[in-house]
């Protein structure tokens, strides 16, 4: 992918995810992890991010459902503030965990509950 999706999708990032942490994963590059840090601002961000067919508030209901899935927890936490940056409320994003544990079980949505109930609380939200 070109230079022009790199910059694409640094600016989605930064628009989901906020400067503060784009900055925080900026700063923690390394020689060993910069390849891994370049692709998945292309290609995620830069790729499926910025593509027309769902918009902003889809990616992320989606976004958060795997994650919770899953149980990847820290990354859940990362894109609960994605998410309330793209404008879902947090009844919102508790029905999308409500309608994960339907299909992704009653142990992965009871933990990631948890997880977002805690960044909620820290952005402010409840």
């Amino acid at each position: 992918m070109s230079n022009e999706a790199h910059r694409a999708g640094m600016a989605v990032r930064r628009e989901v995810l906020g400067d503060a942490h784009v900055e925080r994963a900026t700063r923690s590059t390394t020689p060993f992890n910069q390849p891994f840090q370049d692709f998945i601002t292309r290609y995620a961000w830069g790729g499926v991010w910025t593509r027309e067919g769902l918009d902003r508030r889809t990616r992320s209901c989606i976004t958060l459902a795997l994650l919770a899935a899953l149980g990847h927890h820290e990354e859940l936490a990362i894109h609960v503030r994605g998410a309330l940056h793209n404008g879902l409320t947090p009844a919102e994003i508790g029905e999308v965990l409500l309608h994960t544990a339907v299909y992704a079980g009653v142990p992965a949505a009871n933990s990631a509950f948890a997880r977002a109930q805690q960044v909620l609380r820290e952005e402010g939200a409840l």
